[in-house]
């Protein structure tokens, strides 16, 4: 039988000569600050996208997000208008769908100094997005095209969601991820993959909270015993979330963020904290609920204070279930016929990924670029890896187009 790389080495041949274009293409993007805040960064890189997308025949919507939620410094929620979702569609009527996902926006805001890319060596480009994920949004484009030039493309519909709140927790794109989910076979996700190419197999859940403390203001000096310290009582409630470490193996509570108090003349009747959980089950996720709540509700019922919690988790943990372990099976036999190695393994990061399985779809979601450190100022990606990444989600692509891929498993 001829190889699914033999079948379609013209399109391969042609993935190769991109790599330059690649290159300059994520140069440019990444000069485009677009924190998930910046809503005319991020329109702007939407229209960028768009503009690609185009070329490939796409049709386009604009999915409008409502505001989201945050709890301000005062401890009131506050509205927080988000970018929208951009949805491209080709051949929808197909019998094979996948839906591949991506987000353009980043974590460096517009008064962040990470604001240019530049070149470390022959190989390596240093900024913002790099890899995570404008390199990423590359490799799918490069690999849909190779796809649409290709006899194949008919047999199969793609819909590609790129969302403008990834990096905020997909609290406005993840009910419409959920929703394209239900109807596509798998999912492709375009995350970086670690910098030797390993990808994302199981993934923890994550949820990110505020806790808001209230006591008594009181002059610290006349009046300090009539007060009600909420910092302090806040240092306490903090310690019990710190507690909870240790006693799950899979099970991480991390308090980050604090503020609290006016004036060091004054009792603090206000304090805050943000701070974030992960777990890697279920029932770990149940359990460490449970904790929280009766923490919560005891440092409420304090004489003089209340506590409030807000948010919630909102990427289900991801393990690695026999569907998703067969297809990247399949993608492993897919990748040794180019030469690309293909290995997995558990991380404690979410994406995207973690949404569409929650869905119930089986999803790949490290296919993007390979590179490294991502969220800091010395985020790089490897250039050579922009082709190589875009043959093998091409590959995929192909091999299920011409109906030559072993899905859905047999038995599923």
């Amino acid at each position: 039988m001829t190889p699914v790389s033999g079948k379609f080495g013209d399109a391969l041949a042609w993935i190769d000569r991109q790599g330059p274009a690649m290159a300059d293409d994520v140069i440019a993007w990444s000069k485009v600050n677009s924190g998930s805040h910046n809503l005319d960064g991020l329109a702007h890189m939407g229209a960028l996208v768009s503009e690609k997308f185009a070329a490939l025949g796409a049709e386009r919507r604009v999915i409008v997000l409502p505001p989201g939620d945050s709890v301000g410094l005062d401890g009131a929620v506050h509205p927080v208008p988000r970018g929208p979702v951009y949805a491209f569609t080709k051949r929808p009527e197909a019998d094979r769908k996948v839906l591949l996902t991506g987000h353009i926006d980043t974590v460096f805001p517009a008064d962040h100094p990470f604001q240019e890319p530049r070149a470390l060596d022959d190989n390596t480009l240093n900024g913002p997005g790099v890899a995570d994920m404008k390199g990423g949004i590359l490799v799918m484009l490069t690999a849909l095209e190779a796809l649409e030039r290709s006899g194949a493309a008919g047999a199969l519909g793609w819909e590609v969601l790129i969302s403008s709140d990834e990096e905020t927790g997909s609290l406005g794109s993840g009910p419409i991820l959920a929703e394209r989910a239900r109807i596509a076979d798998f999912g492709m996700t375009y995350e970086p993959a670690l910098a030797d190419g390993t990808l994302a197999g199981a993934r923890k859940g994550s949820g990110n909270f505020t806790i808001v403390l209230r006591g008594k203001a009181a002059h610290a000096g006349r009046e300090f015993d009539k007060g009600r310290n909420a910092v302090t009582a806040l240092a306490e409630l903090i310690g019990d979330l710190n507690a909870l470490n240790g006693r799950r193996e899979g099970v991480t509570v991390n308090p980050a963020i604090v503020h609290g108090g006016t004036a060091p003349n004054i009792v603090p009747d206000l304090a805050l904290c943000r701070f974030n959980i992960r777990m890697a089950t279920g029932a770990e996720e149940s359990w460490v609920m449970g904790e929280v709540a009766q923490i919560v509700a005891r440092h409420d019922a304090r004489d003089g204070f209340s506590a409030e919690l807000h948010g919630g988790i909102n990427r289900p943990p991801k393990p690695l279930m026999a569907e998703n372990e067969h297809l990247f099976r399949l993608l492993r036999g897919l990748g040794a016929e180019i030469g690309i190695e293909v290995a997995w393994t558990p991380t404690g990061g979410c994406c995207e990924g973690n949404n569409l399985a929650a869905a119930g779809l089986p999803n790949i979601d490290t296919l993007g670029v390979r590179g490294g450190k991502i969220h800091s100022d010395e985020e790089f990606v490897l250039l050579d890896s922009f082709a190589e990444r875009a043959k093998l989600s091409a590959l995929l692509l192909l091999s299920y187009a011409s109906g030559e891929l072993d899905w859905p498993p047999k038995g599923a």
